[in-house]
């Protein structure tokens, strides 16, 4: 089955070019204009993929995002013309898998669609896994398939398929060292982001998901010039 792209953004030429360019390499690709179409979309049936521009005629792009994200999950790459390292950050912080900054090149967008849809059927193939489905450590529960944590007194969080992606790394390796490098998601390239690797960001977003104190992590610790641990044993279960 084809995977299913909305990309909301209101250049047509843009749009014209993205959905020709992503049709060839065999995705379902619909444009939107505004936010609201996008919104009428997404409820009528969710995509794969959300491609969002920052900036749009009538609301944030973003707003788009955290209003859709209560009901539903999807890959999201943030589309921006901003060249700011904050605006970048920003979009990573608030659940971007990804961003793509105009202009940009055709093969950099088909990059990073395709790392954050592999991405997602990971962990869709991780959740089909009977053995690595639900995974404790801790106080949490990490619900792979659902992309939640849930504490022991009750308390859900929901997470972003790059949150996710991230802790299954750790949950499959508990104890051990891993390097920002081996940690480093696919098409993410800390070059074009000197200043805060995404790595380093979504780490930020887990801990003040999980940790009593994200200042002084317990669970995600960084062990400095080499990486990050997950300094809890982990147990597997089945999801109910």
């Amino acid at each position: 089955m084809k995977k299913r792209i909305y990309l909301v953004e209101d250049e047509l030429d843009i749009c014209h070019m993205v959905r020709g360019l992503l049709e060839t390499y065999g995705y379902d690709v619909a444009t939107f204009q505004t936010g609201r179409d996008g919104r009428a979309a997404i409820r009528r049936e969710a995509p794969d993929l959300l491609i969002v521009d920052l900036v749009l005629p009538d609301m944030n792009g973003l707003d788009l995002v955290r209003e859709m994200w209560s009901d539903v999950r999807f890959g999201l790459i943030v589309l921006t013309g901003r060249t700011e390292v904050s605006d970048r950050v920003l979009g990573l912080e608030l659940g971007a898998d990804d961003y793509v900054i105009k202009p940009f090149e055709p093969r950099e967008l088909v990059a990073r669609v395709g790392a954050v849809l592999r991405r997602h059927d990971q962990l869709l193939s991780a959740a089909r896994d009977a053995d690595l489905s639900r995974a404790t450590f801790g106080p949490w529960t990490f619900d792979v398939g659902n992309l939640t944590l849930t504490r022991d007194d009750g308390r859900v969080e929901n997470l972003t398929a790059a949150e996710a992606a991230l802790l299954l790394m750790f949950a499959r390796a508990p104890n051990r060292v891993l390097s920002r490098e081996r940690l480093q998601t696919d098409g993410d390239d800390a070059d074009d982001f000197p200043y805060e690797r995404s790595i380093d960001v979504r780490i930020s977003r887990l801990r003040k998901k999980i940790e009593v104190d994200p200042r002084k992590p317990q669970l995600i610790k960084t062990v400095y010039g080499a990486g990050y641990v997950l300094a809890k044993d982990v147990t597997w279960s089945r999801a109910r």
